[in-house]
């Protein structure tokens, strides 16, 4: 079993859905007590958040560098960063390390193009939805990516770092987000991807009239079974 090193805390909210997605599938394959070989280096979520809203990603992408260096020396033999927002220094990180980095938008997009969708919705946080980092890694898998109205972009957003990262959840929020769904749906949407792992704490499924695609989880599987191939 490869060890999986986690750059996690992105926020920790949804770090816990990896640690318990990843050694789920390795129970489910290996059967028993079985877990996975993994660590996590977590960062203080309030540094980074601010460093990106003050658009200082240069140093977003040395602290997660600095992250994925220390994995590795750790015994991390895949990296793996927690979130789809930071994902926008992905490559940085696969630059410096010499283990592999799995991509979030790539765990997504093999997804979306498994069940076969032409046109999906996105959700996440502003930078995610707008800026091309993650949309255009979601294109070059061959389906359109669809993104809410302003307005609903920016109470997505909203939602996100003012309740879900630091673990609140509202029903009312909850609805809102289901709404948007629904126009995403209208708008010819055959599926929605969870595009900030937090959203996976606040809707599912059963809140929506389309299939959902939760990046973390989607993410965490893949890791799993990255960790097990051969």
């Amino acid at each position: 079993m490869r060890t999986i090193g986690l750059i996690g805390g992105l926020s920790w909210e949804s770090t816990v859905i990896y640690y318990q997605i990843i050694n789920q599938r390795v129970r489910e394959r290996l059967g028993g007590s079985h877990s996975a070989d993994s660590l996590i280096w977590s960062v203080d979520y309030t540094t980074v958040e601010d460093l990106i809203f003050a658009d200082r990603w240069d140093e977003v992408s040395t602290l997660l560098t600095g992250a994925g260096r220390k994995l590795e020396e750790l015994g991390a033999e895949v990296l793996l960063i927690c979130s789809n927002t930071f994902s926008r220094v992905s490559d940085d990180v696969a630059r410096a390390a010499s283990a592999p980095v799995l991509h979030i938008a790539d765990a997504v997009g093999a997804e979306v193009r498994a069940r076969g969708m032409r046109k999906v919705g996105l959700l996440g946080t502003r930078f995610t939805m707008e800026q091309p980092f993650y949309r255009d890694r979601l294109a070059a898998h061959g389906f359109d990516v669809v993104v809410p109205r302003r307005e609903q972009r920016e109470l997505v957003h909203r939602v996100i770092f003012d309740e879900l990262v630091r673990g609140v959840i509202r029903e009312s929020s909850r609805d809102a987000y289901a709404r948007i769904v629904a126009d995403l749906a209208d708008d010819g949407a055959e599926g929605v991807i969870l595009g900030c792992t937090e959203i996976e704490l606040l809707i599912s499924e059963k809140d929506t009239a389309i299939p959902v695609l939760p990046s973390a989880r989607l993410h965490a599987e893949a890791a799993a079974g990255f960790a097990l191939a051969g």
